[in-house]
């Protein structure tokens, strides 16, 4: 049964998307820790993350690289952190979280944005990749 983020990749459910390859897809978080708060994927639908080939796995922390640098330029932040944590869904994903603060990486907490806020902000990151 595909995940959710390969039904992501195949059209099937809406995204935000900040950038996107032949590879890879980067998308906003619906359930944002902070503002900006984007998730990096290989098209490739794999669990975990140390199950990517190296070269995949090294496209893929270039590819997050690139996204978290546009990130930084586009929304207020001291810095940009990242997590794979992988629980959620069974697709690898690294999270890109602006960082004010520690309590951001609280993945407890989430914030909502109105989808234009949304398409705002995905527009802002992908004109500053």
């Amino acid at each position: 049964m595909p995940t959710i983020f390969t039904k992501i990749i195949n059209g099937e459910i809406p995204a935000y998307k900040v950038a996107e390859n032949d590879k890879f897809l980067a998308f906003l978080d619906i359930r944002p820790n902070a503002k900006g708060h984007t998730l990096c994927i290989p098209k490739e639908e794999v669990n975990k993350l140390f199950d990517l080939d190296e070269d995949t796995y090294m496209e893929l922390m270039a590819f997050s690289r690139k996204v978290a640098k546009g990130l930084e330029k586009a929304v207020s932040c001291k810095r940009v952190g990242m997590a794979v944590v992988g629980l959620e869904v069974p697709h690898v994903h690294v999270h890109l979280i602006p960082l004010n603060a520690m309590s951001d990486m609280n993945f407890g907490k989430s914030l909502s944005f109105s989808e234009d806020e949304f398409e705002q902000i995905a527009k802002d990151i992908n004109a500053a990749i």
